[in-house]
């Protein structure tokens, strides 16, 4: 997933959607200290280029990563260096330390079912302190999205990219193409495309996971721009 020109292309995209990773970073600590005011560690999982953990640094004193793509990690480790970022799939990875904190943010999506989803969820409560917080940010519910989806970006500078997707939806399976043209004055003009699968998982679904983990879980409401959260915690 997110072969290089896409990884690389990631951040302009969604900061040109708005996204405001520093703000949502902010918002996530808020969350954490709430439950746990002595935070000091957090783990993001998967961390992808790293634009939210490079905020998280500046909130926590030691942060560390996961990563699966060898791209996104690639992008990630040149953002931060000396931030750990490990190559691990969000099912089956093991670090063998435990953080006061762990995010998974606009990722659990990709586990491709519920059986997914609870080893997933496993994984990263296994990495939580006992007063640990765990952080997930959720897609979209199943009775909110509509098939036939159309998204289009520019965006233009230095580097100017083109890109363009359609989802089709199949049960709680959501299939998207992705095609990007990228133009820079040192390659040209570069088509890139991909395809990849999302799954709508449920509030019921999310909740059942979160208790196999052993964790409670508590929705916390976006208010429009943000968006709802799911939190964690030990029993």
């Amino acid at each position: 997933m997110y072969i290089r020109e896409l990884a690389e292309t990631y951040d302009d995209i969604y900061l040109a959607r708005g996204r405001d990773y520093a703000a949502e970073a902010a918002r996530v600590a808020a969350l954490i200290r709430e439950r746990c005011p002595g935070a000091v560690s957090l783990l993001d999982a998967p961390c992808g280029t790293g634009a939210h953990l490079r905020h998280f640094a500046e909130q926590f004193e030691h942060v560390e990563g996961v990563e699966l793509s060898p791209h996104m990690r690639q992008v990630a480790e040149q953002r931060l260096p000396g931030v750990p970022i490990t190559a691990g799939d969000l099912r089956d990875f093991s670090l063998g330390r435990r953080f006061d904190a762990v995010t998974c943010l606009f990722a659990i999506s990709h586990m491709a079912s519920e059986a997914e989803l609870k080893a997933a969820v496993g994984r990263l409560a296994r990495h939580l302190t006992p007063d640990g917080v765990l952080v997930v940010e959720p897609w979209w519910q199943p009775d909110a999205y509509d098939s036939g989806h159309v998204a289009g970006d520019l965006v233009t500078g230095p580097r100017t990219v083109a890109r363009v997707s359609h989802s089709v939806r199949e049960g709680q399976r959501v299939h998207t193409e992705v095609h990007c043209l990228v133009a820079d004055s040192e390659t040209g003009v570069r088509h890139v495309s991909e395809t990849f699968s999302l799954t709508l998982f449920s509030d019921a679904e999310y909740t059942a996971a979160f208790a196999a983990a052993g964790l409670v879980c508590e929705r916390v409401p976006g208010n429009g721009i943000d968006r709802d959260l799911l939190v964690g915690f030990h029993r």
